[in-house]
């Protein structure tokens, strides 16, 4: 059984997130930024995960606490549930098109965290979501589930199909990457951490 369930209590944020790696896609989200809450819908949906994703966060403030403190949470039970990753596919790579817009998402389950991003947005937000939130949260992500993730957006006219096609393409580099394809360790090293 591939689930997890973290929680996450400070003075700016209280997050509560149970997933299930071996899902059906389904997903109950709840952060209080509607787009974000659109996104990880995506995300779920895509990756084939379910996820319940629950957070309360200082938007009297702004969004980056509530955003951030999600992708960290979200990282964490991504890696409580791969556990020691054995036997998992390890890498996955998707194109993503959303309609002018083409995006790419590469990632290798590593135990080496590290984010490359590239895509220019013009918007400061689109929703009530920062646009400069997005990379946080894949940051936020990343590092707290031990990835390696690169995130190309090649084109594209409209910010919010840019963002789009990112959690798109991220949910379905995510599917590949955890499935299991094996029964041991998919590294010449025997282990897949730092």
């Amino acid at each position: 059984m591939r689930q997890a369930s973290i929680k996450r209590d400070t003075l700016e944020t209280k997050v509560d997130c149970k997933l299930d790696l071996d899902g059906t896609g389904k997903s109950t989200i709840d952060t209080g930024v509607g787009f974000f809450n659109h996104m990880l819908t995506l995300l779920a949906f895509h990756s084939g995960m379910d996820l319940d994703m629950h957070a309360d966060g200082d938007l009297d403030v702004c969004d980056h606490h509530t955003i951030e403190d999600c992708g960290i949470v979200l990282g964490q039970a991504v890696a409580q549930a791969l556990g020691n990753k054995k036997g998992i596919e390890r890498y996955g790579s998707f194109n993503c098109p959303m309609d002018e817009t083409l995006c790419n998402v590469s990632l290798d389950f590593s135990g080496r965290p590290y984010l490359v991003y590239h895509c220019e947005l013009k918007r400061d937000q689109v929703g009530t979501m920062a646009c400069e939130m997005v990379e946080e949260f894949l940051r936020a992500f990343a590092f707290n589930c031990g990835l390696t993730l690169h995130v190309n957006v090649y084109y594209g006219t409209n910010d919010h199909h840019k963002i789009e096609a990112i959690f798109k393409a991220l949910g379905h580099a995510l599917k590949q990457a955890v499935q299991v394809t094996g029964s041991g360790i998919n590294s010449s090293k025997g282990i897949l951490e730092c």
